[in-house]
């Protein structure tokens, strides 16, 4: 069986792991001894690993990583957008610990990286090199696939649960099992520096949803502008279908 390294098995990391885990034998890393023993308990073999801001001189190469047929980095390394705090150490700490991996990686980004602009931004609008929280992983690796995701949902994550402002805001969701097909697609295809949008294609405004998660009707009208993010090109290169398409049918 292939082996798949999930660094950072937090909301997302320990999806991706479940679904992934049919296919691959998982080696993981957690913050807290409390994670690692329940993903142990998974079957998984897990490494206790903290990311310091500052750059530590110890850090070592994860012992497992020559062992690795992939990777998949599912920390934040860019802080929210718009914002300028240095991260600079601890992005040297992960690629420590990385090594001198040559297989298949994937690196998860976010639209965040996009301005704040009503248009369509799709992936040429911004190449990843010109992105310093995407470039400073490509600039050792430049073999990285990065995913930039939308908002992350599914499961307990609905707008509902939320106090929400903003309620005439066209969303750009991405419902966490679309997240897998995806990354589990790219792996078959060995898919190697790729930049994705990976997005849901139905972009509602938030009310509809929550309207939607609540079993009321909506009866506002939908503004066609806004800040879209595309994701023809995910669609087309891979030829993939979403799961959950419309982020108003995500609880379902």
């Amino acid at each position: 069986m292939k082996k798949l390294g999930i660094i950072g098995c937090g909301w997302l990391g320990n999806r991706l792991a479940e679904h992934l885990s049919k296919d691959y034998e998982i080696f993981a890393t957690t913050t807290t001894q409390s994670k690692l023993d329940g993903l142990n308990a998974k079957g998984y073999h897990t490494t206790l690993i903290k990311f310091p801001d500052e750059a530590d001189a110890k850090m070592k190469t994860w012992e497992t990583v020559s062992e690795l047929d992939a990777i998949i980095i599912a920390v934040p390394f860019s802080g929210l957008r718009g914002s300028k705090i240095p991260m600079t150490g601890k992005r040297q700490n992960l690629l420590r610990f990385i090594g001198d991996f040559k297989e298949q990686m994937f690196y998860t980004s976010s639209t965040g990286v996009y301005p704040d602009t009503e248009k369509e931004f799709k992936e040429d609008d911004l190449p990843a090199t010109e992105v310093e929280s995407e470039n400073f992983i490509l600039e050792k690796f430049p073999h990285t696939n990065i995913l930039r995701l939308g908002g992350l949902m599914g499961g307990e994550r609905l707008l509902k649960n939320y106090n929400i402002s903003k309620l005439d805001q066209l969303v750009n969701h991405i419902h966490y099992a679309d997240i897998c097909s995806v990354i589990e697609k790219m792996l078959d295809k060995h898919s190697e520096s790729k930049v994705y949008n990976v997005v849901a294609p139905v972009h509602p405004n938030k009310q509809e949803i929550i309207n939607a998660q609540k079993g009321l009707p909506y009866t506002g009208t939908r503004t066609d502008t806004g800040r879209i993010i595309s994701s023809e090109k995910l669609i087309s290169e891979l030829d993939f279908t979403f799961q959950y398409p419309d982020p108003r049918y995500f609880h379902h």
